[in-house]
């Protein structure tokens, strides 16, 4: 390990890296109210990541939403060794390997076999662009050529690729590279239960919203390839969070009008909601399932798309024109697929998703005193996501919440005037205690203009 300050590796950090999702003056500038601190980190252990300097962060969002069982899990590791010494990668075309046929098949056997035949790539994105082009394609292999719009949520994220950006509906992610997208979506109402009119039930506001689909499917149901929404989670949207009854009715009227339904469980899959997949609270089964993020336990970039045997079927023939040709350099890595693995052994040994209900009732607890600040609306709790908005026109909320959170030893950064926790499953009670208070004490401290 280097024995470099956090100093050093700042100065390399700025004049070499270009650093994802950050307008990079807000790093240089450190008088500015907008100002992001870059954190160096030198190691990770459990939820905490710890800097060069000998400070520690309690990881309260996951390192965005990917490490589910802590920094240098131990079993995690264990399998990536043993993996290391058998095989590090092959090329998924024309040849396979134990880690990915394992995988494939837990995956399924997840579904209850209503999925399977998993496309591999790396990135949440890049399975968004593949679970498009199979509904694409596949209305094209059918002789339906007219089947080739595409449906989403309003404030759907789905990724930031050209194809993916035609279906996310979060304005500074797409208004830049609109010229780019080509065929884009159309939008539909989302089942945001904060968009609720008084007296209206989350359920209400989930069937309202499914009155828009409905409306539009009655119309352009010929023309319309296929409906892709996050399950019960829109994340960019501000952890807005909704029915199962949406799904319950979005799957009823998609199979009326023969379209495809994409469950993009990148985000919320894995556990984060309460079941395995978000979407089984509602019931349901999709036609595509995207998946990345937690899949690999946060160790490795994996992405896959899970798809029913009738998409997969439509693709064989004798004609390549008729195959799927998609391809990475890193489809199917043994050493993400073996992660994964790994990430589906904690999960049924340790009964993750029972432990998770009980966390989740202390997440709610420690966040509950914020029910009674005068400007905390709508405190919100999904499995292990919890989330609050604030009233405040401060442009700068965000920044400040999130330095203040850092100087008390806690990582937790918001959307916007969206607070939010999603820390990892091996958090501890106290350390669950621990992010409460900080969130509290953060939002004191930004709503008191520190940092101006």
């Amino acid at each position: 390990m280097s024995n470099s300050s956090n100093s050093d590796w700042l100065a390399r950090s700025q004049a070499a890296v270009w650093h994802p999702c950050t307008q990079m003056q807000h790093h240089a500038d450190a008088a500015s109210p907008a100002h992001l601190p870059l954190v160096p980190i030198a190691r990770g252990s459990g939820a905490w990541l710890y800097d060069f300097d000998g400070r520690r962060y309690l990881d309260g969002i996951s390192s965005w939403w990917t490490n589910l069982f802590g920094h240098a899990n131990p079993r995690i590791n264990a399998a990536l060794k043993e993996q290391l010494e058998t095989l590090e990668h092959v090329m998924l075309a024309g040849f396979t390997h134990q880690p990915v046929v394992e995988l494939s098949e837990r995956l399924s056997a997840l579904t209850g076999g209503a999925l399977g035949h998993a496309f591999y790539a790396s990135d949440g994105a890049s399975a968004t662009e593949i679970a498009l082009k199979m509904s694409f394609h596949y209305w094209r292999n059918v002789g339906r050529p007219e089947k080739a719009e595409f449906l989403c949520l309003a404030g759907s994220y789905h990724g930031e690729t050209v194809g993916a950006l035609a279906v996310t509906d979060v304005a500074i992610f797409k208004d830049a590279y609109a010229p780019l997208v080509r065929h884009a979506a159309h939008v539909l109402p989302s089942p945001d239960f904060r968009l609720g009119e008084p007296g209206e039930t989350p359920a209400d506001v989930a069937r309202r919203a499914a009155a828009g689909l409905a409306d539009w499917l009655e119309n352009n149901g010929e023309r319309t390839a296929a409906l892709i929404v996050e399950p019960l989670v829109q994340g960019a949207a501000g952890m807005a969070m909704y029915d199962p009854e949406y799904l319950r009715l979005a799957r009823q009227l998609c199979d009326q009008h023969e379209v495809h339904l994409i469950c993009d469980e990148i985000a919320v899959g894995c556990g984060r909601t309460g079941t395995f997949f978000a979407h089984e609270q509602a019931e349901i089964r999709p036609d595509l399932m995207c998946l990345s993020k937690g899949i690999s336990g946060g160790y490795l970039p994996l992405s896959i798309v899970l798809c029913s045997d009738t998409i997969y079927n439509a693709f064989l023939d004798d004609s390549v024109t008729r195959a799927f040709l998609h391809s990475h350099s890193y489809t199917g890595n043994p050493l993400a697929c073996r992660a994964a693995l790994a990430t589906l052994d904690i999960f049924e040994k340790d009964d993750v998703l029972t432990v998770n209900r009980d966390k989740s009732a202390r997440i709610g607890a420690a966040l509950a005193p914020l029910l009674d600040h005068p400007q905390v609306r709508h405190l919100r709790l999904r499995g292990m996501i919890a989330a609050f908005d604030v009233a405040t026109d401060d442009p700068h909320f965000s920044r400040k919440f999130y330095r203040a959170a850092l100087e008390r030893e806690a990582l937790l950064r918001p959307i916007g005037n969206t607070v939010y926790l999603m820390p990892p499953y091996v958090i501890s009670d106290e350390e669950i205690a621990q992010l409460g208070r900080v969130a509290q004490q953060a939002l004191d401290a930004a709503l008191s203009g520190y940092g101006n």
